[in-house]
């Protein structure tokens, strides 16, 4: 159910002020101030106010569990890590697409780098000349050169201003880890999909317990209601007999402290069911202050499962979520080493650039002229020596691969001897609760007969309290044994993979 909120208007009257005062007088303004509130009020009043009120809901256990499906936060965040999952896989599917990337850069030389040239220019020159008889200012001619002119010179080969623009490429052709990654990506998601539905079996089994809670709760209020009932009227005899003197005073405290004990104990019933309700709200994922009541009753639910189909089962073990989810991470272990191993293979990949230069001394000629470059490659990676340590990255990875063999024959045993004990504790509380029934009619019938007795003089009161005690240890007794057996259902189910 969708909350309707309330509808909120804002009006800021400042505004309009210096409007009103350029039109009208001070009177009148007032009078205008006081007709355009009027108008908001009403439109206030025209808007539907809807009051949050708690939301009331009338779940049987499957609405329960269905509610807990969408709204418990632990199933929520499972669904979540479904997609995350999702996005992963298509993050490791994308890094074998081609990979295009883009950069510039602009570099404004305060002082240009300079390199230290061979001066090889001077003496040749001076060769020349010399060859040429070539004469020097004072009229001799050159025959020598000058001590120095060989040497070093400084050259810069920069401008002051640069840029550049340029894409790159880049294509995996082979690498043996991303064929790996690509061939695990399934068993990935299966991983993170298997969790959830370990998520939600959970919440099941924690929706269903806390349902039968409040169930045995209010069964249990009916049996003290009864209980007080039947009391009341036996307390009313006996004050009655006490007036007219037919029995003594003793007699009727013994039935009011009995009653008083009931009474008491009924109120604290009824304080635990409230904290029942809130705790199965709690694993629904309800806001507790929501109104909830329950459609099943305790008749609804079947206790008598085919133990026959159960224990003719010898492969239960692989509807377990456990398994299953142990089955997958057995599974990527093996492609984790997959993996190491195909680091011994060679890598290759393409990759091309092309990009724009720009070279100038004047900022405003920067771009005037370009100097492209394109170029187009193969890259080959070759594993040769590390050391030893690829075979035994391989080593430990095989290693674990076993652990994890190991750990899912392992779990299967577990599994087989939690299903041998669940079943026998569903059968010790179904013959429990069957003995407490019979107990509590026995209880039932030894009261009736005290009472009985006790009103034909042939029984003492003594003996009718100590079979309201007796009644009251038997409703106790029932109600505890009605519990353990619905709980050992539920964890039956659970055992043998029935919940889904």
């Amino acid at each position: 159910m969708i909350e309707k909120k309330p509808y909120a208007i804002g009006f800021h009257l400042k505004g309009f002020l210096p409007i009103i005062y350029n039109n009208i007088t001070y009177p009148n303004l007032m009078k205008k101030i006081i007709t355009l509130l009027i108008c908001i009020t009403a439109g206030f009043k025209a808007f539907p106010q809807a009051q949050p009120a708690n939301q009331t809901y009338n779940f049987s256990i499957a609405d329960c569990i269905n509610y807990a499906y969408e709204h418990q936060d632990s199933v929520i965040n499972a669904k979540l890590d479904i997609k995350s999952a999702e996005y992963r896989v298509k993050e490791t599917t994308s890094q074998g697409l081609p990979q295009i990337n883009g950069a510039a850069s602009f570099q404004d030389y305060i002082k240009t780098p300079v390199i230290l040239f061979p001066n090889f220019i001077t003496p040749a020159v001076y060769g020349v000349l010399i060859d040429r008889k070539v004469k020097d200012g004072s009229g001799n001619p050159i025959t020598a050169v000058p001590d120095g002119a060989g040497g070093y010179q400084a050259v810069n080969f920069t401008q002051k201003y640069n840029s550049n623009l340029g894409i790159t490429l880049n294509q995996v052709i082979f690498d043996g880890s991303y064929l790996v990654a690509l061939q695990a990506r399934r068993t990935y998601k299966e991983l993170f999909e298997r969790s959830f539905i370990r998520t939600k079996i959970q919440t099941d089994v924690n929706v269903t317990k806390a349902y039968y809670q409040v169930l045995v709760s209010n069964e249990q209020l009916k049996l003290l209601d009864a209980n007080i009932a039947q009391l009341k009227q036996q307390l009313d005899q006996t004050t009655a007999q006490n007036k007219q003197g037919f029995v003594e005073k003793i007699d009727v405290d013994r039935i009011t402290v009995q009653y008083n004990n009931l009474v008491t104990t009924k109120e604290n019933t009824l304080r635990l069911l409230v904290l029942n309700y809130q705790l199965l709200k709690f694993q629904m994922g309800m806001p507790i202050e929501f109104d909830l009541t329950l459609k099943d009753k305790l008749a609804d639910v079947n206790l008598n499962n085919n133990l026959a189909d159960i224990a003719t089962d010898t492969t239960f073990y692989h509807n377990r979520i456990e398994y299953g989810l142990l089955e997958t991470n057995l599974k990527l272990t093996e492609y984790d080493l997959k993996r190491l191993r195909s680091q011994f293979l060679p890598k290759l990949s393409a990759n091309g650039s092309t990009a724009l230069a720009y070279q100038n001394n004047s900022f405003g000629n920067l771009f005037s002229t370009t100097f492209p470059t394109t170029f187009i490659g193969l890259s080959l990676s070759l594993p040769i020596y590390s050391g030893g340590q690829r075979i035994n990255q391989v080593r430990q990875a095989r290693i674990t691969v076993l652990k994890n063999q190991h750990n899912l024959d392992n779990l299967k045993n577990a599994l087989s001897l939690q299903a041998s004990q669940a079943k026998i504790v569903y059968i010790n509380g179904l013959q429990t609760l069957n003995n407490q029934k019979q107990s509590r009619a026995l209880a039932e019938e030894v009261l009736r007969v005290s009472k009985i007795k006790y009103q034909q003089g042939v029984g003492s009161s003594i003996e009718v309290t100590q079979a309201q005690t007796a009644l009251e240890n038997a409703d106790n007794e029932y109600i505890r044994g009605l519990y353990d057996a619905l709980v050992s259902k539920v964890d039956l189910d659970r055992a043998y993979g029935r919940i889904k």
